[in-house]
């Protein structure tokens, strides 16, 4: 309480020019997130927080020379294991793109390695110089149609809301439960009434979103649809508008954002791979392909900012403006997002590209706990990869390029001798999920459409949102090759052709992440693309993201599990072979 008063103090006595700031910014133009103006004025900071905005003086300066300055960025929903990165090395990237602030949901190490997972995120979280909020996993396991490695009750979650870090519920992806208040998810959401509540309404109409609406939850990341946007609107819900690797929803939604709706919404990255935050950026590419789109700039960065503090009843950021978090962006150029410098809690941590590394705390090298880093998979033969088939009219999974959701196809196959064979010519390939939790035994067959790869395999033990290996090739050899190089490394990527290993990334961390530098695994990253061209992979979207998110069953329309093909309309598991109707 006594250093809480005294920086009070301090900072009364810097906005009232009684002492001097410890930081003060000149010369730059200021966006005014609460009126939409651009003001001029000096920044005075002290203690990290911001002072007052006039005319200061204090211990150190810096020149804005006359470059517009905007609040740090929040991103409202991500998912650090999305990137394959430890926490460390995915602030480092996100801190070069003007993000200070995430909330992240850590439901994927959750779902493998349950409270030990949630626990490693938070302690590799903390010192650093940016802030990484949490919402804890509402939904471990997903649905009991798949196998995974852990399971969260409210029991076990609720210690975790005396932390600091700790702001709410995570994305709720169990619509049936929530619908039917089934005593497991109400207890959970009983729980986490008082804090903010985050949606996963895919695939949901108006009425189904009532249901969540009245549950508690008001955020939603979704909607991909104008329609979607405004049922969510209109029902109250903040629109959480998301462009990420995959799933890219902005332009479809952004023609509802409109000036009196606009404070209601905000940006999200949700899953987006470690190439395109190198490439294209975070939260700052959402604001710059907004404004190309053709909205206010102002707008657009009120959404990247204060609105995602609001949402998260984050009283202290997302604004620069007196009593508010020094976090904040100068940038060359508006329109375009072109950052020059990000400073959080006053500091430069990043300027032209590049982070300050000695910001950042010596990691310690330390293997992750078993439960985090161990695979139990129960022996797997050739053999098993055999589809066996009494007809050749099947359920088949359509990808959607740059998409989370499926289409639902029923299509004839080549049926050789009672089993399914592969056909590069009407590009229907094998996919596979392989239980790696429990050691079941359990192996999930179907067939995919999409993909166009002419020769080999691949597989990741990167498989929404329980994380089995999953593994789509041109015949049963290759993937198997590929099965095994994903084993012997303890979780990652592989790429395999006529039996050799081609490129593989190794993800020790629960089979998701890596502690490397993140130099090396984008330079790994970029090997890995060069040898999906190999192997015919279309370069219009990314084959391991798109084939992670193929054993996802509370996403529409079919998915596949380790238990079976998932139909997400009946919300039942269902044979690979369709009725002739």
């Amino acid at each position: 309480m006594a250093d809480c008063t005294e920086q009070l103090k301090r900072r009364i006595l810097v906005a009232g020019k009684k002492e001097p700031a410890d930081l003060v910014v000149k010369n730059g133009k200021i966006m005014n997130v609460f009126t939409g103006e651009v003001m001029e004025g000096d920044i005075a900071v002290v203690d990290g927080i911001i002072a007052g905005i006039g005319d200061y003086s204090g211990e150190s300066m810096v020149d804005a020379q006359g470059k517009i300055i905007v609040p740090g960025f929040i991103d409202g929903h991500l998912h650090i294991e999305s990137t394959m990165l430890a926490p460390q090395e995915f602030s480092k990237i996100l801190l070069q793109h003007g993000v200070t602030t995430v909330m992240a949901d850590p439901h994927e190490i959750a779902n493998v390695a349950g409270t030990d997972g949630l626990d490693y995120i938070l302690e590799n979280s903390q010192g650093l110089p940016m802030d990484i909020f949490i919402m804890l996993p509402s939904s471990v396991p997903v649905t009991p149609f798949e196998s995974n490695g852990a399971v969260l009750h409210a029991e076990q979650l609720r210690p975790y809301l005396d932390h600091p870090m700790v702001l709410g519920l995570a994305e709720v992806m169990d619509f049936p439960s929530v619908a039917g208040a089934e005593d497991t998810m109400l207890r959970k959401l009983a729980a986490f009434q008082s804090h903010p509540i985050d949606g996963h309404a895919a695939g949901i109409g108006r009425e189904g979103l009532n249901v969540y609406v009245a549950a508690g939850i008001r955020n939603d990341h979704e909607g991909v649809s104008y329609q979607d946007a405004v049922d969510r609107l209109s029902l109250g819900m903040r629109l959480m508008i998301r462009e990420g690797t995959v799933a890219k929803n902005l332009e479809a939604l952004l023609p509802a954002v409109t000036p009196l709706n606009a404070r209601r919404c905000l940006f999200v990255t949700d899953d987006k791979l470690l190439d395109d935050l190198v490439e294209e950026g975070s939260i700052d590419h959402i604001v710059r392909l907004a404004i190309a789109k053709g909205l206010d700039p102002i707008m657009a960065v009120q959404m990247a900012t204060i609105n995602a503090a609001e949402a998260f009843r984050l009283q202290d950021r997302g604004a620069i403006a007196p009593g508010f978090a020094a976090d904040f962006v100068l940038l060359d150029d508006l329109r375009s997002v072109a950052i020059h410098s990000v400073y959080k809690g006053g500091i430069c941590v990043a300027e032209k590209g590049a982070v300050h590394e000695e910001l950042f705390p010596v990691p310690e090298p330390a293997l992750p706990k078993p439960s985090i880093s161990t695979f139990h998979v129960k022996e797997v033969h050739l053999k098993d990869f055999e589809l066996p088939l009494a007809s050749d009219l099947c359920h088949i999974i359509e990808i959607i390029p740059n998409q989370i959701v499926t289409n639902h196809l029923r299509m004839k196959v080549d049926n050789d001798n009672g089993l399914f064979r592969p056909s590069l010519k009407k590009d229907q390939l094998k996919m596979a999920v392989v239980e790696r939790h429990r050691a079941t035994g359990n192996i999930g067959l179907g067939i995919v459409k999409g993909f166009q790869l002419n020769k080999g395999a691949i597989a990741t033990s990167v498989a929404h949102d329980s994380h089995n290996i999953v593994i789509v090739g041109t015949t049963d050899e290759d993937m198997f090759a590929a099965l095994q190089k994903v084993l012997s490394m303890n979780g990652g990527l592989a790429v395999v052709a006529d039996g050799e290993v081609l490129a593989s990334l190794p993800l020790p961390i629960g089979g998701l992440m890596t502690e490397q530098k993140y130099t090396d695994v984008y330079a790994n990253l970029k090997k890995m693309n060069e040898s999906l061209k190999e192997i015919g992979a279309p370069a219009a979207f990314d084959p391991f993201l798109t084939l992670s998110f193929l054993t996802l069953p509370v996403i529409p329309h079919l998915k596949l599990t380790d238990k079976g093909l998932f139909d997400f309309h009946s919300f039942r598991i269902i044979p690979v072979e369709a009725d002739s109707e």
